[in-house]
């Protein structure tokens, strides 16, 4: 909405800065973490007054020297201030008639909701488990699926949506109807590896901010004709609106930290992680770089992979791979502190980051 400032830049010069993308994602960060930085300390005492704790979800999963009862009284649903923050802040910085920032704000709108309900049947009904997994499943694949649809009905996107880029290869290896589907794969399966590596104080957060970070250059220079022809990718006229959302999410994760550091003084909940790890899919999509997000978010993709191959090997043979899953309990019970696990796991998304980004070179 700031951005309508700029056509009044005839009267008064400096209002043209509302015209570059980078004032605007600059602006869009700083907003972001200033509402979550001043109302984070009044959120959380809200949420203490409120008896905002979830049940435990590692009660008989766990040995009980393991389950660390503290963290049984921080709240939960901080996800309302970290997304809230967010939208407003995308909502004053973005170019609000674009559709590309219209599906942004509304599918991580639509995760949110859905992460809300689930954390209101932990804190309200104690429900351990929350909603059941099919319908939260069944309402996941909802939201991606309409919003990669609505991305495949923009006129700039059209065809792009039905290409699949794939990371060293200059043109598509695959042209057709079945990108879409597998679109909505990769933003339901962001949304829940997210909320998986949501169980150390900062841990999914602070991953967060390097995968947004990489999506938002990734956003910039595909939003620039001449930079995207020169580093053979495609050119996405309006991407720029995507960096912006980017912006605002790395803001808000942020100011985040600052609470959420161990010992976290609230924890986002379904409520943040499902709408997290749901937009850092839709910025994948939008970029049309879905397969690279496996590089982009690796911390993501260690955390479910371990709780798929954990499941599937004590199915099948009654045997664990991992002392627990997901892989940050494992190192825990290698005796890892907290914040080895967080610190480390972060540089870790750092270089995945790096090596993302140097992919934009080798086409």
């Amino acid at each position: 909405m700031l951005y309508l400032l700029s056509q009044f830049s005839d009267h008064f010069g400096p209002l043209r800065l509302f015209d570059y993308v980078t004032f605007r994602a600059g602006g869009a960060a700083l907003t972001a973490f200033l509402l979550v930085i001043l109302l984070g300390g009044w959120t959380a005492r809200k949420l203490k007054a409120l008896n905002a704790q979830a049940a435990t979800r590692l009660e008989g999963l766990v040995p009980a020297e393991f389950i660390d009862r503290e963290k049984d009284r921080t709240p939960c649903m901080g996800g309302v201030l970290l997304i809230g923050a967010t939208l407003v802040s995308s909502v004053l910085w973005n170019q609000i008639d674009d559709p590309i920032s219209i599906v942004l704000i509304l599918s991580t709108l639509g995760f949110s909701l859905i992460g809300f309900y689930d954390d209101f049947m932990k804190v309200v009904y104690k429900r351990r488990d929350g909603i059941p997994g099919k319908l939260k499943l069944l309402g996941q694949f909802l939201v991606a699926g309409l919003s990669v649809w609505y991305l495949s009905r923009i006129p700039e996107l059209s065809v792009l949506m039905r290409q699949l880029m794939v990371p060293f290869f200059k043109e598509p290896v695959y042209t057709g109807f079945w990108t879409l589907p597998f679109a909505t794969i990769v933003v339901v399966g962001a949304s829940n590896a997210v909320n998986l590596t949501d169980g150390k104080d900062g841990l999914a957060t602070g991953c967060t901010i390097f995968c947004t970070l990489t999506y938002a250059a990734f956003a910039y220079l595909m939003g620039h004709k001449i930079f995207a022809g020169h580093l053979n990718i495609p050119f996405i006229a309006g991407a720029e609106e995507a960096m912006v959302f980017a912006a605002a999410i790395c803001g808000a994760c942020i100011g985040f930290l600052w609470h959420n550091c161990h010992p976290a003084s609230m924890f986002m909940g379904d409520t943040g992680s499902l709408a997290l790890g749901g937009a850092v899919g839709m910025l994948a999509v939008l970029v049309r770089q879905e397969i690279l997000l496996v590089l982009v978010g690796g911390v993501f993709v260690m955390e479910a992979v371990s709780v798929m191959l954990q499941v599937a090997s004590f199915k099948t043979t009654g045997k664990r791979i991992f002392l627990c899953a997901p892989i940050h309990h494992h190192f825990e019970r290698k005796g890892w502190t907290e914040t080895q696990i967080v610190v480390r796991f972060w540089i870790l998304a750092g270089v995945f980051a790096l090596m993302a980004l140097a992919t934009l070179k080798l086409r």
